[in-house]
């Protein structure tokens, strides 16, 4: 339904049209941020170490750890990384997104000119044409404002995401940096122990041939040389997975690191990053105001609830405003002056008399829109709740159980070493020995795997936190992020 009026009557209708634009609000609920119950202190918290937060800067975590190395990899996986740069185009197209939607609360204006020239009867005539049109549909029910409103929500939460990917990251190098190092230092175990169960094969030989072993005890002796020899392949394989995997997160090629990360194959492997004196803890308030996931998940509940009114004010009806302006002259000269002017205004309204529930149905499809981004929020917090908690977990336990398997490597070492030579005396039976070097093996192992345990412990703990991101490094406006109780 149109409604064209004469220009005396559509001098009012600005004014009745703003008027209506001022009296009505916008259609659709405002949004409440939602209020989040968190517990008031974190359980199984290390006893040892544990320091406020704002005492460490989260926003850098890795460079407590000490490594020169780790830092590099860092830096150079946020500087080329394909996934941030994916992320960081996201927020430049919700920020582009967010200027359209605020665009269109204003009018239109375009401009055209022409001219022609026609020959009729000998004689040629020359016109000269010009005009302006202006258009604007008035949101009088605040179906534009709720689109402005759910793109603001977008870009911030576009921001965070940014945020989000790049926590991720620099968590992800971290962890394939340990995971690297670690199977290093397994690898030289591995190797260690090779040397020393061949040596063990090697007198288990000799004592068969001058008669003082039996070729059972030889047999024993290569089975557990090469049962150890067997496992450095799949070491290998583990310690190249981690290599690549850290290739790839720095934007380059997999197998790029190879001469970068390598070790000398005689020494016990790299050494594990350092684990800082003090770690830092935030109260679980403190984390879901600082995750940018939560305040991704927490946006986007904003957004779906804004596009709620978006979609009750397209039940009403919709204004228009249009105007011409056009002048024509046969000379250019006299075109602004004395050429004959055209103008115009006319005002409509346009509204659904009968479409079978559709709108009504837009609308319940977007309230469970909202509803689905509300579950979303809810469980994005539990998780962060539950990361922290466990990361928590793992690093009290880590550490009575790191120093439970040094003391046990400490006395594996010695009992291996006594075994040997008592077995070369003629003392003890071979089957001492190879249970005291299977032992050692397992035990060595063992303990390098518990030391990088912890060192993920703690990666995994300052990631919980939504460490490795800064709100001075952020593009989302400064806002109120929903109460934490």
């Amino acid at each position: 339904m149109a409604l064209s009026l004469p220009v005396s009557a559509a001098r009012l209708a600005p004014l009745l049209l703003c008027s209506l634009l001022a009296a009505c609000a916008a259609a659709g609920p405002d949004y409440q941020p939602p209020v989040t119950q968190a517990p008031a202190a974190w359980q199984a918290v290390p006893l040892h170490g544990t320091v406020p937060a704002g005492d460490i800067d989260l926003s850098r975590w890795w460079t407590q750890l000490a490594d020169p190395q780790l830092s590099q990899l860092v830096d150079d996986a946020l500087a080329a990384n394909p996934d941030l740069r994916r992320a960081a185009a996201a927020l430049r197209a919700a920020r582009s997104a967010r200027e359209l939607a605020a665009a269109n609360r204003f009018p239109t204006l375009s401009a055209s000119a022409g001219a022609s020239r026609s020959t009729a009867l000998g004689v040629s005539r020359s016109l000269y044409q010009a005009g302006f049109d202006a258009a604007w549909e008035p949101d009088v029910f605040g179906g534009t404002r709720r689109a402005l409103e759910a793109a603001e929500a977008d870009l911030a939460a576009s921001a965070a995401d940014l945020q989000a990917t790049r926590v991720s990251l620099v968590a992800e190098v971290a962890l394939n940096y340990v995971e690297l190092r670690a199977y290093q230092a397994r690898l030289a175990i591995a190797r260690d122990n090779l040397a020393s169960q061949t040596e063990t094969a090697q007198i288990t030989d000799w004592r068969s041939q001058a008669g003082l072993a039996s070729s059972l005890e030889v047999e024993q002796a290569r089975s557990n040389r090469d049962s150890t020899r067997a496992a450095i392949p799949a070491l290998d394989t583990g310690r190249a997975g981690a290599e690549h995997r850290l290739a790839i997160l720095t934007g380059r090629t997999p197998g790029s690191l190879h001469a970068v990360l390598a070790v000398d194959e005689g020494t016990r492997g790299s050494a594990l990053p350092s684990l800082p004196p003090g770690i830092a803890l935030s109260i679980p308030a403190e984390v879901l105001r600082q995750r940018p996931d939560v305040q991704a998940a927490e946006r986007r509940l904003a957004a779906e609830t804004a596009r709620i009114g978006q979609a009750e004010a397209a039940r009403y009806p919709a204004f228009s405003l249009s105007g011409n302006l056009g002048l024509e002259a046969l000379g250019l000269s006299v075109l602004g002056g004395g050429g004959q002017i055209a103008r115009s205004l006319a005002a409509g309204v346009s509204g659904p008399l009968f479409d079978a529930g559709r709108a009504r149905a837009r609308v319940q499809v977007q309230e469970a829109v909202r509803d689905q981004s509300q579950a979303a929020y809810e469980a994005t917090v539990l998780t962060a709740l539950e990361e922290v908690q466990n990361a928590l977990v793992a690093l009290a336990s880590g550490r009575e159980r790191e120093q439970a398997l040094s003391s046990a490597a400490e006395a594996a070492r010695n009992a291996a070493l006594l075994a040997r030579h008592r077995y070369t005396s003629g003392l003890i039976d071979f089957q001492t020995v190879l249970t005291t070097e299977r032992s050692l093996l397992s035990v060595e192992d063992s303990l390098a795997s518990a030391g990088a345990e912890r060192v993920t412990a703690l990666i995994q703990l300052y990631k919980a936190l939504g460490g490795g991101w800064s709100p001075r490094d952020t593009a989302m406006n400064a806002r109120v992020f929903p109460p934490v109780a």
